[in-house]
């Protein structure tokens, strides 16, 4: 593994932040701006936000800006930029900032399949990648993974799950890890029955008990289909079968991961739900310095509560062990169809017990390859879009049997 203090030695880090007006984007500026001394904005993107992304620029004045969506560029006010900056426009934009020399870090915030692309243009530029996009590991696991071994590049991730099990892992050898545990709060539904979803819509849904995060991921919080893609970016990741990946209800979302080893000795990250600790630590990494991050109050701790996953009221977790299982396809199509149906949802044009359903439906009409390109990842990506998109909640017992 190269040290990505290395390059930067003598000066700040340069730090690109794909997705920066998103929550993780904003996040992460937020811990720029406290350690200025350290890290710079180099380059920043959105799709379609540009006032918010002009107001970053604004305070930033970053090398470079992207906007990515052409109607939304035109909207721009280029006049008006900093003398630094460059405007970018379109998705050729991502590459050019990515494989920009001086860039050191590189935040995928991205949210979606989208997201994939400027991963995979990082890696190939060689750049330490803060990961904070989980459908790129989700979709072309073995893929990306492969490509950073090639080409020398760090993948570092920034889910808090998976940011304390790589932290926790550095406390023995991979060889020694027994399993590793992923902790969730259990979403807004922790302890309902089927019976008592049947009913619930998006407002119900978006009401998160400890996180604050953008409407999809909430959802997916809620569905627990969160924890079932974290399974599969954890395979990947880690490099672990999946019989060595646990999940448990944590409500208190103070203890985001465990990591068991084979010597029965569990280590775990704790802190306040913050998602600018493990930010921080993927920008500064291998270095731990003073940041803007909640501290725990040891003083006010009560009790740790755990609980058992309700497989049955929350079949999302199943597919995410049989994906991670299967490998191959599977994970482009479930992201894809999941994706497709939570708009749906929030759209109120399905039933939140469907989004599972539509998944699994997906997922068995699907043609399965072992070892897809990135190209077929692409075309099923967008046919279990379409796919999930035709359900219609009427075919559920014909297609479930």
């Amino acid at each position: 593994m190269r040290d990505p203090q290395a390059k930067a030695a003598g000066r700040r880090r340069r730090v690109v932040v794909l997705g920066s007006t998103g929550s993780i984007g904003t996040n992460c500026l937020d811990v720029l701006g406290h350690l200025e001394d350290r890290l710079e904005a180099w380059g920043l993107s959105a799709h379609t936000r540009w006032e918010t992304l002009f107001d970053q620029v604004e305070r930033w004045q970053p090398r470079w800006v992207a906007v990515t969506d052409r109607e939304a560029a035109r909207d721009f006010q280029r006049q008006a930029l900093p003398a630094r900056t460059q405007l970018l426009t379109g998705h050729d934009a991502i590459a050019t900032m990515v494989c920009d020399t001086e860039v050191d870090v590189v935040v995928t915030a991205i949210v979606g399949s989208a997201g994939l692309l400027g991963t995979w243009l990082a890696l190939e530029a060689g750049k330490t990648v803060a990961v904070a996009n989980k459908e790129t590991l989700v979709m072309a696991g073995p893929l990306v993974m492969d490509l950073a071994r090639r080409t020398g590049a760090l993948v570092l991730p920034v889910d808090s799950e998976h940011s304390a099990i790589f932290q926790a892992m550095r406390a023995g050898r991979h060889a020694e890890v027994s399993r590793v545990v992923l902790t969730g709060s259990g979403g807004p539904f922790r302890g309902r029955t089927a019976a008592d979803l049947a009913d619930v819509g998006p407002d119900d849904a978006l009401r998160h008990p400890t996180w604050r995060m953008g409407r999809k991921i909430t959802v997916d919080s809620a569905t627990l289909m969160n924890k079932a893609l974290e399974i599969i970016e954890a395979r990947w990741l880690f490099d672990l079968p999946p019989e060595k990946i646990d999940v448990i209800i944590h409500p208190e979302s103070v203890i985001h991961s465990f990591v068991e080893f084979t010597d029965g000795s569990v280590l775990a990250q704790l802190s306040p739900p913050d998602m600018r600790l493990p930010i921080q630590y993927a920008l500064t990494y291998p270095e731990r310095v003073a940041g803007p991050a909640r501290r725990l109050r040891w003083d006010e701790l009560r009790q740790f509560t755990f609980e058992q996953p309700d497989r049955e009221t929350f079949p999302a977790l199943e597919l995410g062990y049989e994906v991670a299982r299967r490998g191959g396809t599977c994970g482009a199509v479930l992201n894809a169809a999941n994706e497709a149906a939570v708009a749906r949802f929030l759209d109120g044009d399905l039933s939140f017990l469907d989004i599972p359903r539509v998944c699994r439906a997906v997922l068995e009409e699907h043609h399965f390859s072992p070892r897809p390109t990135l190209t077929e990842l692409g075309e099923l990506d967008r046919w279990a879009r379409q796919e999930a998109m035709r359900w219609k909640t009427a075919t559920t017992c014909s297609v479930m049997g």
